[in-house]
């Protein structure tokens, strides 16, 4: 994993409670001093109380708009100053549910940086692109949005979750050949912009990661951690993820 700290990152999504944090928190404290970066991402209104507990946390998603009247909107400037670190943009839900589209991504990408938040950018294609072979198309066509409109250098201060749509929440994972393969592609391509900045950036890879493949997932050359779902609501599992990512350095 080259000499790129890990990150495996927690995305509770809609999940989550008061006692969930204090459990996931107690332990996922303890690798505050190792080599590798835990981050949860719990829903908005546990954010403050994740902070409390000592561990790094981002909010799921920010409003690409200043403050205003924009009703349930998460303003960026505010997350930071509640303790936030982290922005996850551009996950496939938002992208499906919400009908984010690239642009849209990229001004929330702009906004999370403006404020101090380091986004974590959120690519990958459908089980039909896949199919199709449009994944590196459609993959180089989400991150050139935010190189587009910011410039490779945007990139020194985030991270980019590759997550196949198809692996999302399915028990599906993309065997680790195929996930090292498409964060090879990230990589490379982002050579052809700035070969320092692509060896620095750190690739997650989020889709169906559990305490049974992480270990293999995260030993390929060019896979820096998880984002990981559902597994990041199960103590036990989050932290043998968390090992595995420790094992791989």
């Amino acid at each position: 994993m080259a000499q790129r700290k890990p990150i495996v990152a927690g995305n509770w999504k809609m999940n989550g409670s008061l006692e969930l944090v204090s459990e996931i928190c107690s332990e996922a404290k303890k690798y505050n001093d190792l080599n590798v970066d835990v981050i949860i991402f719990p829903p908005a209104l546990l954010l403050s109380e994740v902070v409390k507990n000592g561990v790094a946390t981002g909010t799921q998603t920010i409003s690409e708009f200043d403050s205003g009247a924009y009703t349930g909107e998460i303003h960026a400037q505010l997350a930071h100053e509640l303790g936030a670190k982290f922005t996850l943009v551009g996950h496939s839900e938002r992208r499906s549910i919400f009908k984010e589209s690239d642009l849209q991504v990229a001004d929330k990408f702009a906004k999370a940086q403006q404020f101090g938040l380091t986004p974590i950018l959120c690519v990958g294609e459908t089980e039909a692109e896949r199919e199709a072979g449009e994944t590196e198309q459609v993959v180089a066509k989400q991150i050139n949005a935010v190189i587009n409109k910011l410039g490779i250098a945007a990139l020194n201060n985030s991270v980019i979750a590759y997550e196949p749509v198809w692996a999302i929440g399915t028990g599906k994972t993309a065997s680790p050949e195929q996930a090292q393969a498409v964060h090879k592609f990230i990589r490379d391509m982002l050579k052809g912009y700035d070969e320092q900045v692509a060896n620095a950036l750190r690739i997650l890879y989020g889709g169906s990661v559990n305490e049974k493949n992480s270990e293999l997932l995260f030993a390929q050359a060019d896979i820096d951690g998880g984002l990981i779902g559902g597994a990041s609501l199960k103590k036990d599992a989050f932290i043998s993820i968390c090992n595995s990512a420790i094992g791989n350095v």
